[in-house]
């Protein structure tokens, strides 16, 4: 629903009390949801709703106990976690509206907060101060290598029970899940594309593929994770994507002869992102990827192994 039509309806008293009950269907969740978004009124008969049930209690107790632990500016801030019977708008036990880029910040998680992103620009930073300062002349091969792994290890960060104290509630709600998933998965993708593809940029190529060679692959490798996630849990993944990359472009490298490592990577990295061929290849990896994805999304409604 958009954001112009979102007050040309309003909530019934049964949809209310379904919706608090736990027993609305996720696409009338959703709406509901979007909808006391912008509108007190309904956003307000929510709340009342939910405080009435018994899941108002405890997650009542749960916000007291975060609250509790966190840091007084985190307990400022944070906002109320999308769980069935608490709309972000409203909060199961009269909790204040959390602000539109509180919200955004919860949900983009440690793709834009934490110790992830300054990571990323040390990665960035240490390519060119090998490059520069050390006068490596395999900088941008060795960040061509590693730059397809950085979503996955951001990904891999930014989801599960390790990323969420409240993971295993917001899982099986309309407002987590796959969907949480996607929007964290974007955040990551949106910080580390563009800063590690222009560090590239900055790199002297000596002979390794352009600095947007990594791209495809870098989304392949993240829809794949997410994809296999749903499987063996989001560490796992990561370490079975991500380890499986490192070693099909470092082994050559590894095992050519003294001066020659340099050289022997670039010629690995050209064989794995050069050319239409194989670009082509890792496109269709990732529209595998993300049909595999589609299919496990019901995994997602459930809290995924750590």
């Amino acid at each position: 629903m958009t954001q112009r039509n979102a007050h040309l309806w309003h909530a019934s008293e049964d949809l209310v009390a379904r919706y608090a009950a736990g027993v609305l269907p996720e696409p009338d969740a959703w709406s509901l949801e979007k909808h006391v978004e912008g509108c007190a009124g309904c956003a307000s008969r929510v709340s009342a709703a939910v405080r009435g049930t018994a899941a108002g209690a405890v997650l009542a107790q749960v916000r007291a106990a975060v609250l509790e632990s966190a840091p007084a500016p985190v307990a400022r801030t944070a906002p109320a976690p999308v769980v069935a019977g608490a709309p972000e708008a409203a909060g199961a036990a009269g909790w204040p509206a959390p602000s539109r880029i509180a919200r955004l910040l919860w949900a983009a998680g440690p793709a834009v907060r934490g110790a992830w992103l300054p990571a990323v620009l040390g990665v960035a930073v240490a390519a060119l101060a090998l490059a520069y300062g050390a006068g490596f002349p395999g900088a941008r091969a060795l960040l061509l290598a590693v730059a397809p792994v950085v979503p996955v290890a951001g990904v891999a960060l930014s989801y599960g029970p390790h990323a969420d104290p409240l993971y295993e509630v917001t899982a099986a709600t309309p407002g987590g899940g796959l969907r949480l998933a996607l929007t964290r998965t974007v955040a990551v993708l949106a910080v580390s594309l563009p800063l590690l593809t222009l560090t590239g940029l900055l790199l002297p190529a000596s002979g390794a593929p352009a600095a947007a060679a990594w791209l495809l692959p870098g989304l392949a490798l993240a829809l794949a994770s997410l994809a296999l996630a749903s499987f063996v849990g989001c560490r796992a993944a990561a370490g079975v994507t991500g380890g499986g990359w490192l070693c099909a472009v470092l082994a050559p490298a590894a095992v050519a002869p003294d001066g020659a490592a340099t050289a022997r990577l670039a010629e690995q990295l050209a064989r794995c992102l050069d050319g239409a061929a194989a670009q082509g290849v890792w496109a269709s990896a990732a529209v595998l990827s993300a049909a595999l994805l589609t299919a496990r999304r019901p995994a997602y409604d459930r809290p995924l192994r750590p």
